[in-house]
């Protein structure tokens, strides 16, 4: 298992991932997020296939901070059920890699 994780969450809007996206990093539970306005998203939500623009965060985190950040994005996402997916990057530059541990704080939460 990897130590460093990607995690994607949508946003209705970039405010709102910008602003929750900034206390993550913060709170040194993220050590960087990426905004990328103008996705639209199709999905099923209560029996009907809804269509929405979205921004899609992308998170750069560590598996130790993972559940400590999962449930601070969950508190202060707005949606009722939000994307929180965590992938495993396959390869790593060292010197990023390195960067990202130093600055995603070991949780004693």
């Amino acid at each position: 298992m990897s130590d460093v994780l990607l995690v994607l969450c949508t946003f209705p809007d970039s405010e709102q991932a910008r602003q929750i996206g900034t206390v993550l990093v913060e709170a040194q539970l993220a050590a960087c997020v990426n905004l990328v306005p103008g996705v639209e998203s199709v999905y099923r939500w209560q029996g009907k296939v809804e269509t929405a623009a979205e921004t899609l965060a992308i998170f750069k985190t560590t598996a130790a901070a993972f559940p400590a950040f999962g449930k601070m994005l969950t508190e202060l996402h707005p949606y009722e059920v939000p994307e929180i997916l965590a992938l495993e990057p396959a390869q790593i530059a060292a010197p990023y890699r390195a960067w990202l541990l130093n600055n995603v704080a070991l949780p004693d939460r």
